[in-house]
């Protein structure tokens, strides 16, 4: 039987952002925050970007379908239309938190 997306969604995330035994013993503390200086070239200029830990979850486009795509030949989403209203600035920013690894800022040009 599937899991339904939201449930999927869940597990993802909590195995993506759970730390290694390894890093656990290192001290490791991770750091996910989008960085603008690794965002995808196909991201329009603006506000929202995905950088390079998009692990293609879809979240994202199913958030908030008028602003992000699906690069399919790199397996990853990025922002083709920046927000045009409150409806949409509300999505992206739904999809930002709700990224599993993180990999939508906020924070550009």
């Amino acid at each position: 039987m599937p899991l339904s997306p939201s449930l999927n969604h869940y597990l993802v995330e909590m195995v993506l952002l759970m730390p290694t035994p390894a890093a656990i013993l290192r001290g490791d503390k991770r750091s996910n925050m989008a960085d603008a200086a690794n965002r995808y070239p196909e991201n329009t200029a603006g506000k929202y970007y995905v950088d390079n830990q998009c692990i293609d979850c879809d979240l994202c486009r199913e958030t908030a379908p008028d602003n992000f795509k699906r690069n399919d030949d790199g397996g990853y989403s990025f922002v083709y239309k920046q927000p045009e209203n409150p409806e949409e600035e509300a999505r992206c920013k739904e999809a930002k938190e709700g990224c599993p690894v993180e990999a939508i800022g906020d924070n550009g040009e």
